[in-house]
């Protein structure tokens, strides 16, 4: 039985993914940073299959980061790492939906370096902790939950966006870095806004009556999370899968093969920005 840390894990997607988890057979970490979200998380995963742990940690202090791997090294792991914990737009920006998003020279310190530590630094903390007991054991899963490539650099990113576009490419240079090791890093995105707590109400609304795209579910990340975590993805490394793509009508594996791409940017050399 694998043991996986999903962190953010205790509310909105995570949480969805921790009884996806669950329901496989794996014991689950859940970690998040409000603890008044335990009791609920625990009666919904009453009836699953696999075994439940939560913590209640701010994953933005290294040694944190060190207590969680610790804690999942007691259950047996960890095999799996799902970074999943973000802030998003209604933290940086609470009211862009409303009045239009603040340009980066409004925003203070406070919320950029935040959203920096738990967009990506908590990722790459618990990464580099979690890679060498994979490493060691000859066989792993990292996954990565950044966003569309679109949301990285549109208007009003800041810092949401380049924190994303970081894991983005720290998942492309881990799963380099990993190759034919057994462990693998890859990405899984609802790959359009996401019914959750960190979306705007506003959008929740406009989206309920059909006048804006329709959210994607936080249970729809649990078939892809599912693919890239078992074994028949052995070979899988260094891809994104987007939620909102997955052929649920497909077995697993076809259904990665039709929706998946590799993680990162799409890079031109510049002499084509000057062609005639």
């Amino acid at each position: 039985m694998s043991v996986a840390i999903v962190t953010g894990g205790l509310r909105g997607l995570g949480k969805a993914m921790v009884l996806g988890l669950l329901r496989g057979g794996h014991k689950v970490l859940a970690v998040g940073h409000i603890a008044d979200d335990i009791p609920a998380l625990q009666r919904d995963a009453a009836n699953h299959a696999g075994d439940l742990q939560c913590l209640a940690l701010d994953l933005r202090r290294p040694e944190n980061c060190a207590a969680a791997i610790a804690a999942a090294q007691r259950l047996g792991g960890p095999d799996i790492l799902v970074n999943n914990a973000g802030l998003t737009f209604t933290y940086t920006d609470p009211e862009r939906f409303i009045k239009g998003p603040r340009k980066f020279w409004e925003l203070s310190d406070e919320i950029v370096q935040n959203t920096m530590d738990t967009n990506y630094m908590v990722a790459d903390q618990l990464g580099r902790r979690a890679a060498p007991l994979m490493l060691a054991k000859g066989w792993g899963r990292i996954v990565n939950v950044t966003t569309k490539l679109s949301t990285m650099n549109m208007l009003g990113a800041v810092p949401y966006g380049p924190s994303k576009a970081a894991l983005e490419m720290a998942t492309e240079v881990w799963a380099k870095e990993l190759a034919g090791s057994g462990v693998t890093a890859n990405i899984v995105n609802p790959g359009a806004g996401a019914n959750t707590p960190g979306m705007a109400q506003e959008m929740r609304d406009w989206s309920a009556t059909g006048k804006a795209p329709r959210l994607v579910e936080p249970a729809e990340m649990v078939a892809p999370l599912l693919f890239v975590v078992s074994r028949e993805a052995d070979a899988v490394n260094g891809y994104r899968f987007d939620a909102n793509t997955w052929r649920g009508d497909l077995a697993p594996a076809e259904s990665a093969k039709l929706t998946g791409r590799k993680a990162g940017f799409e890079f031109y050399p510049l002499s084509d920005c000057f062609a005639s």
